[in-house]
């Protein structure tokens, strides 16, 4: 069984929730996704507020995958660029599908869909990510169809003495 994917849903104190307790499960199962375990919502809170107030302000775009029961599954958020030599792209932050669906192909069917809502944005012509080294991530990217543009050795500190690599993937959509 598939997701039902929905771009820009509607905010609501159930959404909110939902992604918040999507992003802890995710990142205290071990996902790049900006944190390292052990993590609580309250931790994540202040940057699901930073994605939501972009939200209203029209810079970024909420993607939700929910399964056959309802429960949200998967999201990622889709930011515009505000440079004006740079509005023909924009970034995919925050993939994640909860760990009780790893290994379904949830993940594969969310980068479909995202690459779905991109090409919804008047003059985007791709979508650029970036991940964090050392987990593989850049194989399930590339294997979707994105190339590694570049990667700055050890940018990432997930602990005192274990540095990760931040790669910059890109897809175009033409």
């Amino acid at each position: 069984m598939s997701l039902t994917f929905t771009l820009d849903p509607a905010v609501t104190p159930d959404l909110r929730d939902g992604v918040l307790d999507l992003w802890t499960d995710v990142s205290n199962a071990g996902g790049s996704v900006g944190f390292v375990p052990p993590v609580t919502r309250e931790d994540i809170r202040p940057e699901l507020v930073k994605h939501l107030a972009a939200m209203a302000e029209g810079r970024t775009r909420l993607l939700v995958g929910h399964d056959a029961q309802g429960r949200l599954a998967a999201c990622a958020f889709l930011t515009l660029n505000t440079h004006r030599l740079m509005r023909h792209w924009l970034w995919l932050y925050t993939v994640m599908v909860h760990p009780r669906h790893q290994g379904r192909g949830y993940g594969r069917d969310l980068m479909a869909a995202a690459v779905d809502a991109a090409r919804t944005c008047d003059g985007i012509e791709a979508i650029r990510l970036t991940c964090r080294g050392g987990l593989g991530l850049e194989r399930f990217y590339e294997s979707c169809g994105y190339k590694e543009v570049g990667r700055v050795p050890g940018a990432i500190r997930v602990a005192p003495g274990d540095d990760r690599d931040d790669i910059f993937l890109l897809l175009p959509l033409g």
